[in-house]
């Protein structure tokens, strides 16, 4: 496991959701660039889109089970898929760093507002990145796979 890259996402996380909650109050909003980017203090009792509110059990099982997963078959990964290891990396962070917020608070604390999706966080951003990162990575390998006869 790239353990540089969770530690990294992990301590990034945690310290901007420290500086929200430090320095704004829930609800506050203040624009960085109007009507396209704010920075907003909500927390978030659900998932992506408020998707299952109130199922904190339930998330943290499927993170558990996720990093797991990550701890079990990272190893297994050959070392020349690069792009696979840091795409895994940045998603056990992401899940560690909202792991942290469900189990202290039951809520997700989220901040980046671009007024036309969903609010996130460090988090939430490393997931999405890591995930693509593994899916471009699957898409990219079997298309090498089956041009090279495998």
């Amino acid at each position: 496991m790239p353990i540089l890259i969770v530690v990294f996402v992990v301590i990034m996380d945690q310290l901007s959701k420290f500086y929200i909650q430090s320095h704004m109050t829930l609800g506050m909003s203040i624009p960085v660039i109007d009507d396209i980017f704010h920075i907003t203090y909500v927390l978030n009792p659900g998932a992506a889109f408020g998707l299952f509110e109130h199922q904190t059990l339930f998330f943290l099982i499927v993170a558990v089970s996720l990093v797991s997963a990550a701890i079990y078959f990272y190893p297994r990964i050959p070392k020349t898929y690069s792009l696979l290891r840091f795409g895994t990396g940045l998603l056990v962070g992401g899940a560690i760093g909202n792991v942290i917020d469900r189990i202290k608070t039951g809520y997700v604390i989220d901040f980046f507002d671009f007024r036309i999706w969903p609010v996130f966080n460090i988090a939430d951003a490393a997931i999405v990145c890591g995930v693509g990162c593994i899916i471009f990575t699957m898409v990219y390998l079997h298309k090498e796979d089956e041009a090279n006869g495998q």
